[in-house]
């Protein structure tokens, strides 16, 4: 089996005697703010139209323990054989992030965030994928919805942000996806549509770069984030090119699925493996994943789930056999997540031990929720850095952000608030910090 992260530090070394400077300039230092414990990559999966305690909280469990001896419930029965690295969290809250039908932006940001509002503010995998040990990709999102969602709107900005307003971009056509990442190394036609789209996307870069200059300062201004994105997909494709021979080994396999989906799932399904593989590849270290892109849309056919859209969030979760297999069906995406990287070695361990994975909402506990209760489930302790194998009952008093904060400070960023004023702070939270109930 090979370990990947030797791997690119042995390309790295080589491309940087070749080129005589470091290819990742970044990564001793960032690989030292980490070196201590802590996550190396971070994975969000968010599931849209709310995530209700009842369907993750074992069944008598009021206040805080272990999860040893507890039954989890039917919709993440999946994650029963992996109970020893889950952490229920329940009692944050969200209230600030003015959730109704989704907080957008504002569920990685912990700011407000309604639909049609732009971010205020880099999101929390952003700022992660800057700290963590720099990879070719800092940050890859997917996002999950129905077939016609996709096809139409193969990429959509809801859920993360660089920075005020700056969304970043969520995958959802494979196809696009795979000719991004693997076009380079393909044969045949995804090989010539990857050429196609490559030499497009040149000139399209060296035509706007030329238009931007003949504008009014304040659009120049405005008009450069359209260059930046095409010289960033163009970089991209030049990086991931200086690696082919390594990617080789952790490119999915095309199949009817891509090109012939029966259901959306079939999309859902090589989207996810899509991202396992960027990770395994050390691609990128921060995966993002939308079910149901932030949004209230989404579909699930290929469950036997008739009703989409908005009309789920309208359901009572708890028992409700939709519900159980939407949730279901999450728990085994987390599930293979989880073995997939548990396979390659890393370390004196494997990925999955220097990997943390954060399983919420973009909407709280429901939809048209105030955010009262916003339930998380960690998976993974990052080198004993995170306490696993528990439930904890909050009090509601302190925010989102604090578990985010939370995560920085074990990533090496020294901060206290992640995206909250002083000001704001004296009416949402409680406390200061981190959450120390989720650190060992």
């Amino acid at each position: 089996m090979m370990n990947r992260r030797k791997i690119l530090r042995q390309f790295a070394a080589t491309a940087g005697a070749a080129f005589g400077s470091p290819l990742f300039p970044g990564i001793s230092q960032a690989a030292a703010r980490v070196s201590g414990g802590g996550p190396k990559r971070v994975i969000f999966f968010l599931q849209n139209q709310g995530f209700d305690p009842a369907t993750c909280i074992p069944a008598g469990m009021k206040s805080s323990g272990s999860l040893a001896k507890a039954k989890l419930p039917e919709p993440i029965a999946a994650l029963e054989p992996f109970k020893e690295r889950l952490h229920i969290i329940n009692g944050l809250h969200g209230m600030h992030t003015s959730p109704s039908h989704s907080a957008f932006f504002g569920a990685l940001g912990g700011y407000r965030g309604t639909d049609g509002m732009p971010p205020s503010g880099p999101t929390i995998d952003y700022e992660l994928s800057k700290v963590l040990p720099e990879t070719l990709l800092p940050h890859l999102c997917i996002g999950m919805d129905s077939m016609e969602n996709m096809k139409a709107k193969p990429t959509v900005a809801n859920l993360s942000a660089s920075g005020a307003g700056q969304p970043i971009f969520m995958h959802s056509n494979p196809n696009h996806l795979y000719q991004m990442l693997y076009g380079g190394i393909s044969e045949g036609n995804i090989r010539q549509q990857h050429e196609a789209r490559s030499s497009m996307f040149d000139r399209i870069e060296q035509l706007a770069a030329a238009l931007g200059k003949t504008l009014p300062m304040m659009e120049q201004r405005r008009y450069g984030q359209f260059v930046k994105g095409f010289h960033d997909i163009n970089g991209l494709r030049e990086r991931l090119g200086g690696v082919s021979d390594h990617l080789r080994h952790f490119a999915p396999k095309v199949d009817e699925r891509y090109k012939k989906p029966q259901f959306e799932t079939d999309w859902h399904d090589v989207l996810l493996d899509l991202g396992v593989s960027a990770l395994k590849a050390g691609i990128t270290s921060v995966l993002t994943i939308g079910s149901g892109r932030g949004e209230i849309f989404g579909a699930w056919k290929g469950l036997g789930v008739e009703e989409q859209g908005h009309n789920l969030g309208h359901m009572e979760q708890p028992n409700n056999p939709i519900w159980i297999k939407i949730r279901q069906y999450n728990s085994r995406m987390l599930v293979k997540l989880m073995e997939q990287l548990e396979s390659v070695p890393e370390g004196s361990g494997t990925m999955m031990d220097n990997t943390l994975i954060v399983y919420t909402s973009n909407n709280a506990d429901k939809q048209h929720t105030s955010g009262t209760n916003w339930p998380v489930m960690l998976l993974g302790n990052c080198g004993g850095v995170f306490k696993t194998g528990c439930f904890t009952q909050l009090d509601g008093k302190r925010p989102i952000n604090a578990l985010y904060t939370s995560l920085l400070r074990t990533a090496g960023v020294d901060c206290d608030r992640f995206n909250m004023s002083e000001k704001m702070a004296a009416k949402f939270d409680s406390g200061t910090g981190p959450l120390k109930e989720v650190l060992v």
